[in-house]
C-alpha cells in the first residue's frame, strides 16, 4: 500500500482527501500543525475510514522535524494542502501569507528532494486567474494578475513548481486549481470548521441557520452578473477529494507538470445559493447587502473538460446533493 503524505491533512480539503485516499487503498499520512483545524478530526477520520490514521503535529516550515518524518516513512507522493486560505485576511496580513504559504512550500520541496520524493500535487486556487477573461476559465487562461495576496501566494508557488519541473526533469508536478469547495462527507462527521465569522459563503449561511450569526452579509449587489451578486463555481468537497486520487492512480503521476481545474463548470450567484439552501434545508436565511469586499471578483467558473479527458474525472454530486449532505451537520 503506497504512503501518501498530506500536508494540512486535518483541514477541510485535506481531511476529505484522506477519506478518498483510504477508500482507494492508499495509506494517508497527515502532517498538520492544527493552526486552522482540530486534532479531534483524526479520530473522526478513523471512524469514517475504519483505519488507523498516522499523523504528525508539525509545522512543515520546521525542516529538521519534517526530514525525520520523511526518513521514518517511505513516500510515494505528497498532496500539499497546508496554507493560510482567507482572502480578506490576506489583504490585512499579506506578509504572514507570503511567509507561511511560500516558506512552508520551499521547506517541503527541499525535504522531498533530499529523500528522492519527486511527486507532488499542489492545492492551488481559481484566484490565480486574471479577472475579466471569457468564461468558463480553461487551464490555458491568463494567470498572475491576482486580486489579493492569498491568490498571489498561490500564483508564486505555481511559478516555483513550474520552474522546478522545467529545470529538474525528475519532478512530477500536478497543480489542482480549486474553484469553490462546499459541503461535507455524507456521514456528517467532519465538516468545514471556520474560526470567527466565516469568509466562505456556505459556512456563513450555516452559521446563520444555526443562529450563531444574526444574518448573512452579502458583499455587493451591483456586480455585472445575473442578479448583481457574485457568481462562483461550487464543487462538492468529496468530488474535489476524488480528483486528487484521480491524479495519482493508474500511474498518472508521469514526469513533468500538468494543471487541472476542479469545478462543475457552472456558476451560481450568492442569491441562488441562498435559495437552494432554503429549499433543501427548510431554514430561512435573513440577509443584508453590504459593500463589496476588497479582492473579490464578479464571476468565476471553470471548464473541467481537461480533467474529464485525461483523468476520467467528473463531479458526481450536484448542488442539491451538496445541500442534503450539509443538512446532516445542522
Amino acid at each position: 500500500m503506497k504512503n501518501i503524505f498530506i500536508t494540512g491533512g486535518a483541514g477541510y480539503i485535506g481531511s476529505h482527501c484522506v477519506i478518498s485516499l483510504a477508500k482507494n487503498n492508499y495509506n494517508p499520512i497527515i502532517i498538520d500543525n492544527f493552526s486552522n483545524s482540530n486534532e479531534s478530526v483524526i479520530k473522526k477520520l478513523e471512524i469514517i475510514t475504519k483505519k488507523k490514521i498516522i499523523y504528525y503535529n508539525l509545522d512543515i516550515k520546521n525542516k529538521k522535524k519534517l526530514k525525520s518524518i520523511f526518513k521514518k516513512h517511505s513516500c510515494y507522493a505528497v498532496i500539499h494542502c497546508a496554507g493560510y486560505k482567507d482572502v480578506s485576511e490576506s489583504c490585512e496580513k499579506s506578509i504572514n501569507y507570503f511567509d507561511n504559504n511560500i516558506g512552508s512550500t520551499l521547506s517541503l520541496l527541499d525535504c522531498m528532494r533530499e529523500r528522492n520524493v519527486f511527486k507532488i500535487i499542489f492545492s492551488s486556487s481559481a484566484n490565480v486567474y486574471n479577472h475579466g477573461q471569457s468564461l468558463p476559465l480553461k487551464e490555458t487562461a491568463n494567470v498572475g494578475k491576482t486580486k489579493n495576496p492569498y491568490g498571489n501566494s498561490k500564483y508564486i508557488i505555481e511559478r516555483i513548481l513550474m520552474d522546478l519541473s522545467n529545470f529538474d526533469k525528475k519532478w512530477s508536478v500536478r497543480i489542482a486549481r480549486y474553484f469553490n469547495p462546499i459541503s461535507n462527507h455524507s456521514s456528517g462527521i467532519i465538516r468545514e470548521n471556520s474560526k470567527g465569522i466565516p469568509s466562505n459563503l456556505l459556512p456563513y449561511i450555516i452559521s446563520v441557520a444555526k443562529k450563531k450569526l444574526p444574518e448573512l452579509r452579502i458583499y455587493g449587489k451591483n456586480y455585472k452578473t445575473k442578479d448583481g451578486t457574485g457568481v462562483r463555481d461550487y464543487i462538492h468537497v468529496m468530488d474535489l477529494a476524488d480528483g486528487h486520487v484521480a491524479m495519482i492512480k493508474n500511474n498518472r503521476m508521469k514526469k513533468g507538470l500538468e494543471v487541472y481545474n476542479f469545478g462543475t463548470g457552472k456558476g451560481l450567484s450568492v442569491l441562488e445559493m441562498v435559495k437552494v439552501f432554503e429549499k433543501q434545508i427548510g431554514i430561512s436565511i435573513p440577509f443584508k447587502f453590504v459593500k463589496k469586499r476588497k479582492g473579490d471578483v464578479p464571476a468565476s467558473y471553470c471548464s473541467p473538460k481537461k480533467a474529464l479527458k485525461e483523468l476520467k474525472w467528473k463531479n458526481k454530486f450536484d448542488i442539491n446533493q451538496a445541500m442534503k449532505d450539509i443538512k446532516k451537520i445542522l
